[in-house]
């Protein structure tokens, strides 16, 4: 078996690690999506969605902090990443939920 054949073999291995890990989670976590619209106020307005349900938006400000803006709430967290904010989203919407143990 030569270098590029093993290297495939790994490359294979993974692809099929990772597929089977999301298709386990899926069973487990609820869905979610993002997308974007240009909005005229904060540039590029990220959206999050759990089904059809919007559960809030974040966006860069010119600080360069992101800032969450989760749906029926007032608080307006600012986050270091994207990923934080999109999980203070999903956080205060209560579709995420710490495990206890």
């Amino acid at each position: 078996m030569t270098q590029k054949d093993t290297w495939d073999a790994q490359a294979q291995a993974q692809f099929e690690l990772e597929q089977y890990i999301n298709e386990q989670a899926q069973d487990v976590a609820p869905e979610f999506e993002i997308d974007s619209v240009d909005d005229a106020d904060f540039g590029t307005l990220y959206r999050v969605w759990s089904g059809m349900k919007l559960l809030g938006t974040f966006y860069r400000a010119v600080d360069g902090l992101w800032v969450a803006q989760p749906c029926n709430v007032e608080q307006r967290p600012r986050c270091e990443t994207p990923e934080q904010a999109q999980l203070i989203i999903v956080v205060l919407s209560g579709l995420l939920v710490a495990d206890a143990a």
